[in-house]
């Protein structure tokens, strides 16, 4: 993957007035596989030989306490797998979670194209817990192109809760209708849209391609196959 630096050019493309300024964006299920998800869960049962009900009820009740950021994951995992005796250990469960992530390349070098190309400014709006969040933005190198992260863990707001969108854009200092937001929940995509600030649901990396070519927002490497 190359850096930021890679696709540096003397002068940023030309914006109309039409054309976004910021480009919002979730981490998983866009930029990265979702980091603890159902999958990941019933992956880690299997493998440590967990009982899967009693494990995801045991989340359900801790992981939006988790994902806001008042639950450490040491905290988490006493709750949810280690309130009894195991065969293995915590650092080993953490390392099982950690590996869990794995990057969508395409849609990084997409980033990266259209923050070089256009000056976009980047905005991660995102529910992650602290310790996963940190493991990805420093493991894939997000903060080399993206200008605030409005992680869950670090503002206390979750979302549906439309007020994570309000203090992205607070902190952006941007109107809703400078921002688009790429996101691959329907609900969230539906939120934002209802804030003002326009929406793409993330299905596949050619589809939001060509969304942000209507906008405005063209891909170096083309829109069509």
């Amino acid at each position: 993957m190359m850096g930021i630096s890679g696709y540096a050019r003397e002068n940023s493309r030309a914006r109309n007035d039409r054309t976004p300024a910021l480009l919002f964006l979730d981490i998983g299920g866009v930029l990265l596989t979702n980091g603890w998800d159902h999958h990941a869960r019933k992956r880690a049962a299997t493998n440590f030989k967990l009982e899967w009900a009693e494990m995801e009820d045991r989340h359900h009740l801790n992981f939006t306490t988790y994902e806001e950021g008042k639950l450490t994951l040491e905290e988490y995992l006493d709750r949810v797998v280690f309130y009894q005796k195991r065969l293995f250990t915590l650092a080993q469960f953490r390392r099982f979670i950690f590996a869990q992530s794995k990057p969508y390349p395409e849609m990084i070098e997409l980033v990266l194209r259209l923050k070089a190309g256009y000056g976009l400014k980047i905005v991660v709006v995102s529910n992650e817990a602290r310790e996963l969040n940190a493991y990805r933005i420093r493991t894939f190198k997000l903060d080399g192109f993206v200008d605030s992260f409005i992680s869950s863990c670090f503002v206390h707001l979750r979302k549906p809760d439309a007020d994570i969108f309000r203090l992205a854009l607070d902190v952006a200092q941007a109107p809703a209708r400078q921002v688009v937001y790429i996101e691959n929940t329907p609900m969230f995509v539906q939120i934002a849209e209802g804030l003002g600030i326009h929406s793409i649901l993330h299905t596949d990396y050619k589809s939001t391609c060509a969304e942000l070519a209507m906008l405005g927002l063209q891909n170096d490497e083309g829109i069509n196959p």
